[in-house]
């Protein structure tokens, strides 16, 4: 499912994914599709505070359980399109001055603002807690 443009299936996708997350109990902190201007891709940031405990690998196990147990709801996307990340990572440091959402799934557009002097392309907000 990579992508250099945002599309709405990948938009619909991410928010199948996350409740589907909270289905499962891994309740992500943060969820969000970030624009990496370096790869030129999308990658579905997922922030769990299990990676510190649980570690990386067993968190990846669980999303890809997922996928394959929803792969008609999550059809195009797969492993490669998500990246964990722990909840002290600068880049959720930095979007949590901006934007607060709650436990809820939102559906926040951020594109081209400066936090704090850094430019955050591009970003499709699901959760910010």
């Amino acid at each position: 499912m990579v992508e250099t443009i945002l599309t709405k299936d990948m938009i619909e996708i991410g928010k199948v994914f996350v409740r589907k997350l909270d289905e499962n109990k891994l309740m992500p902190v943060a969820a969000l599709w970030f624009y990496f201007t370096k790869e030129e891709q999308w990658k579905l940031i997922i922030v769990e505070y299990d990676v510190a405990t649980l570690g990386p690998k067993e968190i990846y196990r669980k999303i890809q359980q997922i996928l394959v147990e929803s792969r008609d709801e999550l059809s195009g996307l797969s492993l490669d399109d998500v990246a964990l990340d722990k909840p002290d990572a600068p880049i959720i440091s930095l979007l949590r001055v901006a934007i607060k959402t709650g436990p809820e799934i939102s559906g926040i557009r951020f594109k081209n603002n400066v936090i704090n002097g850094t430019l955050i392309q591009d970003a499709y907000i699901y959760r910010m807690t």
